[in-house]
């Protein structure tokens, strides 16, 4: 079902900070109706590195506050971090991470989880929107919320991550490339990881509240595969601005995206039941999970699509290519930082690299083309477009497939194409990203 909210899309609330709804007046208005909707219960507030994360924060806390909530702030962390923290802090009602992901530095979102460390369900969302409409009534004094600052938060993640794998894991001998994205990652993952034995080498570590996903991380890896050939490690691993994406790169300098590394995990673990992955989920991961005798579905992209799926059908894992990776086994949502360590103990257990790893996960060649456009469609309806797409899926036939799609967070439509000659889907994307361009850009 297609989200119907007026400021809530696929992954919270989202925008150009500054612009409409990422103002102060709009975001103390928006804690303080999340404070309404909990009756006056606990906050627990995380954010990322961007520099407009202080005035989201602070925003959000007035709203709270004087609603009567009581507000925790925890500092830069990651997303999944304030997902477990939120479910795990007996104390906590609801969790807030303030994050635009993989976005640059100049947008900003606000992401809620419940206190089961799941995102909002969308009817919780629809009533806040709805709570926002009412005139904003403070507490009387005497009852206004208080603010501290939660010291243990950081450490409390990264005990969390090292138990979502076995005690016996052991990175040494290991040399890896970490890109933290100069995100909400920087200041945990290198612990991690030393502790587990790994030589690291750091890129992406030094954040400065501007220059968070320029040039580095998941969605900007060539630095983290020229990193790793230079430097002769054993792999690379990155993040995304707020930790809940992860991309690898193995020895040969090759990059893997979360199809690759869910056939990792796959490869590498006794599952039971099937995987989920989405829309964009190359067909060769798909054939490759049906081949070990495990179901395979699809859901619409987005890790809550993914989630939902996984609870309908009882199983544990699925994840997004874009490396949004969930295991309901030791996670509520997406974490770079736990799938990486699930990856990197099937490596170790295999003991042998990562090229090798995946040398027999041989992927459909797919192009995804990214359209910027001055404003979004509703629907991606034009005749003219849709005729398209007819052409195409009838040429390629039972050797492909065509997928447009509206992007959850950005003014952008997404032309994919995939099927068995490269050179095909290449000559299709463009023909369709042109088509996409003509009636909407």
């Amino acid at each position: 079902m297609p989200k119907t909210q007026k400021y809530f899309g696929t992954d919270g609330i989202r925008g150009r900070v500054g612009e409409f709804p990422l103002v102060p007046d709009f975001l103390t208005k928006l804690g303080w109706a999340v404070g309404q909707r909990i009756n006056k219960g606990t906050v627990l507030i995380g954010k990322d590195t961007r520099l407009s994360g202080y005035m989201i924060e602070a925003a959000l806390t007035a709203g709270l506050t004087a609603a009567g909530c009581n507000v925790l702030v925890t500092g830069p962390i990651p997303t999944p971090a304030v997902a477990f923290l939120s479910k795990h802090l007996p104390d906590v009602t609801l969790g807030i991470m303030i994050s635009a992901s993989h976005n640059p530095y100049q947008d900003n979102g606000v992401k809620l989880f419940c206190h089961h460390g799941f995102k909002l369900p969308d009817q919780i969302e629809q009533s806040i929107e709805e709570t926002m409409q009412e005139p904003m009534q403070s507490v009387p004094a005497e009852d206004y919320g208080k603010v501290e600052r939660l010291s243990t938060a950081k450490k409390e993640y990264i005990e969390h991550c090292l138990n979502a794998v076995s005690k016996q894991l052991s990175l040494d001998g290991l040399h890896i490339v970490l890109d933290c994205a100069h995100g909400a990652t920087y200041h945990v993952a290198p612990i991690i990881f030393e502790k587990l034995g790994a030589k690291l080498t750091l890129i992406g570590h030094q954040p400065d509240g501007i220059n968070i996903n320029n040039g580095v991380g998941s969605t900007a890896p060539q630095k983290l595969q020229e990193t790793v050939l230079d430097e002769k490690a054993d792999l690379g691993i990155a993040f995304d601005g707020d930790g809940d994406r992860v991309a690898m790169v193995n020895e040969k300098g090759e990059l893997l995206d979360g199809d690759d590394i869910l056939y990792i995990i796959l490869k590498g673990n006794h599952l039971q039941g099937g995987i989920v992955g989405t829309l964009m989920t190359n067909l060769s991961l798909e054939l490759a999970v049906r081949n070990t005798g495990l179901e395979f579905c699809r859901a619409n992209v987005g890790d809550r699509y993914v989630l939902e799926k996984l609870k309908q059908n009882n199983w544990t894992l699925g994840g997004e290519n874009s490396g949004h990776i969930i295991d309901l086994a030791v996670t509520t949502t997406g974490d770079g930082i736990v799938s990486a360590l699930l990856a990197l103990s099937c490596l170790v257990n295999a003991g042998t690299s990562l090229s090798k790893l995946t040398k027999d996960f041989n992927k459909c060649p797919q192009v995804l083309i990214n359209i910027a456009v001055s404003q979004k469609p509703q629907a991606l309806d034009n005749p003219q477009l849709l005729q398209e797409v007819e052409t195409v899926e009838q040429a390629l036939g039972d050797r492909g497939r065509v997928l447009l799609r509206l992007s959850g967070t950005e003014p952008v439509i997404r032309v994919m194409v995939e099927g068995t000659n490269e050179q095909e889907v290449n000559h299709f994307a463009e023909q369709l990203a042109g088509c996409v361009r003509q009636c909407y850009a």
